[in-house]
C-alpha cells in the first residue's frame, strides 16, 4: 500500500502516523508539503493531527485553502481514499469533504487522555479490521473536537450510515459522561456517503505499540493494508 502524508506548518503527528503506516504496510509513505501543488498517485491520503497554522483563525481553516488541498480534493472526487485524523478532521470539515464541523470543546479545556470508542461499523475499508459495535481505547489530544452539525444532517448521516465511531464509556455504553467534547450523538468519527473520505478526532497511530498507549489502533491500519493492497 503506497501513501502519503500532507504536512502544514503547525502539523505534529505526522511522524507518528507515518511510523504507524510503514510498520503496518512496510512502505514508508511520502510526505507532501502543504505548498505542493500536486499529490502523487497513491493508495491512501492522510492529513494527520496537530495545528495547522497555530489554529489562529479556525482549526483547519487556514489549512483548507493551502494549494495542496486542491489535489486533495481533485483526488478524493475520483476515489482516492482520504482519512483526516484530529486536526486532519478539522481540515476535512473545513474544505466541505465531510459534514459538520469541528467546534471548542465543551468543557473549555485541552483533553489529553484514551477515551472509550465504539466501531459502528466494520463495512469500510478504514473500520474493516474491527467488528461491529467492537470497543476501543484510543488517545485523544484536542481542543476543538466538539463534532457538531444540525439536526438534519445528522439525522442524514445516520440514515446513510456515515457514523463511523461514538465517544462510549467505560462500560461501552453512549453517555454523557463518556463523551470527552460534548460532541453531538457522541460522534467521534464520520465518513463521506461513499466511504471513502474518514475523519476523526482520536489518534490511533498512538494507539499500535503496547509500550506506549496499547494497540487498539492496529487494527485500523491492517485492516487498510489489506483493503489496498
Amino acid at each position: 500500500m503506497k501513501s502519503a502524508i500532507i504536512v502544514f506548518p503547525g502539523t505534529n503527528r505526522e511522524r507518528d502516523m507515518a511510523i504507524a503506516l510503514e510498520k503496518a504496510s512496510g512502505t514508508a509513505p511520502l510526505m507532501v508539503w502543504h505548498k505542493d501543488s500536486e499529490i502523487p498517485d497513491v493508495d491512501l491520503i492522510v492529513v494527520p493531527g496537530g495545528f495547522s497554522y497555530g489554529d489562529y483563525l479556525r482549526a483547519g481553516a487556514m489549512a483548507a485553502h493551502s494549494p495542496v488541498l486542491r489535489s486533495l480534493k481533485e483526488k478524493a472526487s475520483k476515489g482516492t481514499p482520504v482519512m483526516g485524523v484530529c486536526n486532519g478532521f478539522q481540515v476535512l470539515t473545513e474544505t466541505g469533504l465531510l459534514p459538520g464541523v469541528l467546534m471548542r470543546n465543551a468543557g473549555l479545556k485541552f483533553i489529553c487522555r484514551n477515551v472509550g470508542l465504539k466501531v459502528e461499523t466494520s463495512q469500510s475499508l478504514f473500520t474493516g479490521g474491527y467488528e461491529d459495535g467492537q470497543v476501543l481505547s484510543i488517545p485523544v489530544a484536542h481542543n476543538d473536537g466538539n463534532y457538531f452539525a444540525d439536526n438534519e444532517t445528522l439525522d442524514r448521516i445516520e440514515q446513510n450510515g456515515q457514523v463511523a465511531f461514538r465517544y462510549v464509556d467505560e462500560d461501552g455504553a453512549m453517555t454523557e459522561a463518556g463523551n470527552p467534547n460534548g460532541s453531538a450523538r457522541n460522534i467521534a468519527g464520520v465518513f463521506n456517503k461513499e466511504k471513502t473520505v474518514l475523519g476523526f478526532m482520536p489518534h490511533p497511530e498512538n494507539a499500535i505499540d503496547p509500550a506506549v498507549g496499547g494497540t487498539d489502533g492496529r487494527g485500523l491500519f491492517d485492516g487498510l493494508v489489506r483493503a489496498l493492497s
